[in-house]
């Protein structure tokens, strides 16, 4: 290795990193890297001559990284400890979040029970951290076949938000739908996929996966098909709010009843917990040599073994063989189990 790289190497580690991108790229690229987590909020984004130097946290893949020489930081506000200081305990203190999730101008945090009583005030602070939101939500789960979330308004007054990411426009309302920052790579990777294609989007929801494809890979198709009526409502807003409506038909229903078979060069299912009991209508959906993305939870030591196991043993039940394409950790799902996804081509026997 010559010493000029490994003195790029050493700046990497020890400078501000940026991007550099031409001002025609630099929208699109700033909304990427954002949306992958890589933004570093604290830095300007600058524009020297043709040139635009977006604040990173470490290289993204795409674009060509370089070592800020002159980075401009924004003025620091206070913390969320720093103004909850006259109100709590140096013991409370510790209890804090630390983390938070914004979604469109929505705040949702996790708050310790032991602060139960500071929780309206703890909400208020956040706003005055970030004025351009306009609620804050306890989160404490998801509960029911649904995976409904379970959340209180602690500041604020109102829950329907639009989220915009990668693009695409998502509305709904925090208290009633879930949306996972966890789950962001694989939207992402779902909007690269679909070209030209029909899909069957087996359990919906607003259009996490169905509107990433529309709006970017441009199916010929895509039949997204929701249960829960609220998630169902959200969904054909959704599609006319990213101008989707030639691609994406929203269908209210059961994927088991509702799924047709034989139509699909793609089937994604979305869903975990219970997904491998729609395993074989998921398959049976696809011509040969489609596509399937089964998303499941398992245990971290039988990743990915587990979720393959259960591809090939429903397919090989219904005469068809398995080629596995991809797999991957979509995200932890709590302790000792990740959400896994598997992509396979399923064929049938010659």
């Amino acid at each position: 290795m010559s010493k000029a790289t490994l003195q790029r190497d050493d700046e990497h580690q020890q400078g501000f990193l940026a991007a550099l991108v031409s001002r025609g790229e630099a929208k699109v690229a700033i909304e990427e890297i954002s949306a992958s987590g890589l933004l570093d909020s604290r830095r300007k984004v600058l524009t020297r001559q043709s040139l635009v130097e977006i604040p990173v946290k470490k290289p993204p893949l795409a674009y060509q990284t370089v070592a800020q020489e002159h980075p401009e930081f924004f003025k620091s506000s206070p913390g969320l400890t720093d103004l909850m200081k006259i109100q709590m305990n140096p013991n409370q203190l510790e209890l804090l979040p630390r983390g938070w999730f914004i979604l469109g101008d929505i705040i949702i945090v996790k708050i310790q029970p032991q602060l139960e009583r500071f929780k309206h005030q703890i909400g208020d602070a956040l706003l005055s951290i970030y004025p351009r939101c306009k609620s804050v939500l306890c989160d404490f789960g998801i509960e029911g076949p649904l995976r409904e979330p379970v959340r209180e308004i602690i500041a604020g007054e109102s829950s329907e938000t639009v989220h915009r990411e990668n693009g695409v426009f998502f509305k709904l309302d925090a208290l009633r739908v879930m949306f996972s920052q966890g789950n962001l790579s694989e939207r992402m990777r779902m909007s690269h996929l679909g070209r030209d294609e029909i899909v069957v989007d087996m359990f919906a929801g607003i259009g996490y996966f169905a509107l990433p494809m529309a709006v970017h890979a441009k199916p010929k198709r895509v039949l997204a098909i929701e249960i829960n009526p609220v998630a169902y409502g959200y969904l054909k807003e959704n599609v006319r709010l990213n101008h989707a409506e030639s691609i994406v038909e929203p269908v209210l229903g059961d994927c088991q009843k509702a799924t047709p078979q034989g139509v699909a060069d793609r089937v994604v299912m979305g869903y975990v917990g219970a997904t491998d009991r729609y395993l074989r209508t998921g398959i049976q959906a696809l011509r040969p040599g489609g596509v399937l993305h089964y998303h499941q939870t398992i245990p971290s030591r039988k990743y990915p073994d587990d979720a393959i196991k259960d591809v090939v043993e429903a397919a090989e039940k219904l005469g068809k063989r398995v080629e596995i394409l991809n797999y991957a950790r979509v995200k932890k799902y709590s302790p000792g189990v990740v959400h896994a996804v598997v992509d396979a081509c399923i064929e049938n026997y010659y």
